[in-house]
């Protein structure tokens, strides 16, 4: 048993916004309210062995984080991150739940791979699942057994990594996922608009003499893809969305009724394409990282809610593989267990979005995404929780994560992470645990 007293509990899907006591048991909320830690202290429970009293005074209590967009390399790029190593930074950083991408090696387009994946998930402490491919080998050429697939625990599909350029096929693999009733996730980047993939076409690329990628790329990709969901009616995700433009054509397509979801990651509501000429492979990612006005249409969009998700697309890499020049390094950085902090500093210290909007995004909103019985705190809910300082500065230093691709290492951030609790057990502490007297 848990009780975790005096803290300050944010739900989203209440709207909860108080302090108050929860009490966690058998992996489930047995309680919440004003006092009721007391009570259970008490009571004849104060004489369990196994109670741990946590003292949240001047904490976040939220539920646990919920990332749709995750690359934990595993199988087959093991170097880089595996399951184990993922889910701990992923514990560190206040997230309970997980979906990993199925780009791994070879790709989850089969049930053995994606077995394995859920396999290896049961053993780490969280929740890890397992989208599958899309696209068999992610090849954009013909579409998996989607159905068998999610027989076999895939969560839903995306090909992320690689953009679907055959316009009926999409279209096919939507009534398809209308059909199981599963989301479908896309990486909007047409290749025909781009010369040297993870910095942004302009100002930035032309002072380093690279092509790069126009927002072009990324924005008519969204719009083929925003109407072919208002056709067939499935549930889409815009993954890792960067273009002010594509933010404004996900809030039509909502008007006009589509099923669309539209996710950003700290990294492109943080910073703009100036942070490449300071960080170098470090801040180059697909899609890049835009323009200042790009990155205002991005916190615009959150704000009215045209932005649902924040996912971090955790994309490790070694070292070795980010000290390559420029052109030839790959994109992408880890992001799991700054997140939170980034959301907090960035977002909520300057008053973009409240606590509230922010767990939403973080929580409740890709939970529903992905059909999960996750992102809010309530009796009976199961006990996925962070517990978290907002106030407290820390400096990014080392990561739980096998990788250290990150921009934001020396930075200071708002927001740490004290406690996450997973299925009703302390999977990560940054403090020692405060037992029963």
């Amino acid at each position: 048993m848990i009780i975790i007293q005096n803290g300050r509990i944010i739900d989203p899907l209440s709207q909860t916004d108080a302090i108050m006591d929860l009490a966690v048991d058998q992996g489930k909320i047995i309680a919440m309210g004003a006092g009721i830690g007391s009570k259970f202290l008490s009571g004849q429970d104060a004489e369990n062995p196994d109670m741990v009293l946590l003292d949240a005074e001047g904490l976040i209590v939220a539920p646990g984080l919920v990332d749709v967009h995750v690359h934990f390399r595993d199988p087959g790029l093991t170097y880089k991150e595996d399951i184990h190593t993922g889910a701990k930074a992923a514990a560190k950083g206040g997230f309970t739940t997980v979906v990993c991408m199925a780009n791994t090696k070879p790709p989850a387009d089969n049930v053995k791979t994606v077995e394995y994946i859920l396999s290896e998930g049961q053993k780490t402490g969280i929740h890890v699942l397992p989208a599958a491919a899309i696209t068999i080998g992610m090849k954009g050429e013909e579409l998996t057994d989607m159905e068998l697939l999610k027989q076999h625990g895939a969560a839903g599909f995306t090909d992320d990594g690689l953009p679907l350029r055959d316009a009926a096929l999409v279209k096919r693999a939507m009534e398809e996922a209308v059909r199981l009733d599963v989301p479908l996730s896309f990486h909007e980047e047409d290749p025909a608009f781009i010369q040297n993939n993870g910095i942004h076409q302009g100002d930035v690329s032309r002072q380093l003499g690279i092509g790069g990628s126009p927002s072009l790329a990324e924005d008519v990709m969204v719009a083929r893809d925003c109407m072919l969901a208002l056709h067939t009616g499935a549930a889409v995700d815009i993954q890792h969305i960067s273009s002010g433009n594509s933010v404004r054509m996900v809030e039509l397509a909502k008007q006009l009724g589509a099923n669309i979801m539209a996710e950003v990651t700290p990294h492109h509501f943080s910073l703009d394409e100036n942070a490449v000429l300071k960080y170098g492979s470090l801040a180059k990612m697909n899609p890049p990282l835009r323009t200042q006005q790009d990155r205002e249409e991005i916190l615009t969009g959150l704000q009215k809610g045209v932005i649902d998700i924040i996912a971090t697309d955790h994309a490790p890499h070694s070292a070795e593989e980010k000290a390559l020049p420029l052109t030839e390094a790959p994109s992408g950085i880890i992001g799991l267990e700054t997140a939170l902090a980034l959301a907090v500093t960035n977002l909520i210290h300057p008053g973009y979005l409240s606590l509230l909007q922010v767990i939403e995004k973080m929580s409740l909103n890709p939970a529903r995404l992905y059909r999960l019985d996750k992102g809010f705190l309530a009796v009976g809910a199961d006990a996925d929780v962070v517990l978290f300082d907002p106030n407290e500065l820390w400096t990014v230093t080392e990561f739980a994560s096998k990788a250290s691709n990150s921009p934001f290492i020396g930075e200071r951030l708002f927001g740490k992470v004290k406690y996450t609790i997973c299925g009703g057990r302390i999977v990560y502490q940054d403090t020692p645990q405060k037992m029963q007297p």
